[in-house]
């Protein structure tokens, strides 16, 4: 089967479940996209590898990361493989000493240690026609220009070196999805 490359399109609340997010990855060379519901935690890890950003202490993928490494196995590709009952299902495709081997995973948990691993993401025909959608640039543009203002609004009271301040309290407490909202105001600011 012929393996269609995915891209990291972004992520937002999800508006069907709460306290859920929804993960978009779409295709490279087209316009379907795959949204994944996943859970608060994992899209905390996912935006922090997105991010680079660094934990005071090892958070569960980064530790993953590192046992991998230190076992000398090598994460090649990430391939969401299956759509079943509505559920997304994973690969994680490791190479060692040559052999390659398939471990089933979570796609959430798949997609936070492709990023972290600097590793392609793929997906079948078969899943992308079950479980994609297609969105148009206007629908992409509305809802990232929603997330901005909404932000903005929250932080237009805060000097930027306060903003500093509060990221940093914000990594050291590992509220990182704040983190990310207030990194998101500065780079903001920044670009004005």
């Amino acid at each position: 089967m012929e393996k269609i490359r995915l891209d990291i399109i972004g992520m937002s609340y999800s508006h069907s479940q709460s306290g859920a997010y929804a993960l978009i990855l779409g295709e490279t060379s087209g316009i379907r996209r795959l949204p994944i519901i996943i859970g608060g935690f994992e899209a905390q890890a996912i935006a922090l590898g997105l991010e680079k950003m660094q934990a005071a202490r090892p958070m569960t993928h980064d530790l993953i990361k590192n046992i991998i490494t230190f076992y000398g196995i090598h994460v090649v590709e990430v391939v969401v493989n299956k759509f079943k009952e509505g559920v997304f299902h994973a690969l994680l495709i490791c190479e060692k000493d040559g052999i390659l081997s398939e471990i089933d995973a979570r796609t959430s948990d798949a997609v936070a240690l492709a990023i972290r691993f600097r590793c392609p993401i793929f997906t079948y025909e078969e899943v992308l026609s079950e479980a994609g959608i297609i969105m148009d640039n206007e629908e992409e543009v509305e809802t990232t220009n929603l997330d901005e203002s909404e932000l903005s609004s929250e932080f237009n009271d805060y000097l930027s070196s306060e903003l500093e301040d509060m990221l940093q309290n914000a990594i050291e407490n590992e509220d990182y999805e704040r983190a990310s909202q207030i990194r998101d105001e500065i780079q903001r600011r920044k670009t004005n």
